[in-house]
């Protein structure tokens, strides 16, 4: 899979592509910082690239997606992939919905599988969390999240683990 991604970006100058890649929607932050090290990009440099392309499409989700969404629930072709979303926000919103922006910031932190700033946005502009209130906690979970990928994308934990060993 990684030949794949990396073949779509060939050409592009290393930090363009992780920048691209960042905006990605399931690859974001957390897949294109594990590839910054195989890009040759120094942490220092990839970090900030990545954060910035993750959190660019997030007011877009945040504001949009709805009215498309309930667009799309009364289409005859779209119906069911927007109900299917949907409902598939709505499931992973439980935490979210009890602890509103702190929960938010820890499901955009957290790096697992299903979670992150395109999803947290998704669930944002569903649950109707205002830009004002859910944009933040989201920047600041794609940093988190961001800071605990570089440790390990660049084999920082293993350096610590090593050194206090």
């Amino acid at each position: 899979m990684t030949e794949t991604i990396i073949s779509w970006f060939t050409g592009m100058n290393k930090e363009l592509a992780l920048f691209f890649m960042s905006m990605i929607p399931v690859l974001e932050l957390r897949g294109s910082l594990l590839l910054a090290p195989t890009f040759g990009v120094e942490w220092m440099r990839a970090l900030p690239i990545c954060i910035v392309g993750n959190i660019i499409p997030v007011p877009f989700i945040i504001l949009f997606l709805r009215p498309i969404l309930n667009y799309l629930q009364k289409t005859k072709y779209f119906s069911k992939f927007a109900n299917w979303l949907h409902n598939r926000s709505i499931e992973k919103a439980d935490k979210i919905i009890k602890y509103e922006v702190l929960g938010l910031f820890l499901f955009v932190a957290i790096p697992l599988p299903g979670t992150g700033a395109w999803t947290g946005a998704l669930i944002a502009s569903i649950l109707d969390i205002r830009l004002k209130k859910s944009l933040p906690a989201i920047i600041l979970g794609v940093i988190a999240a961001g800071l605990i990928m570089t440790l390990g994308s660049y084999g920082i934990f293993n350096a610590l683990i090593n050194l206090f060993a």
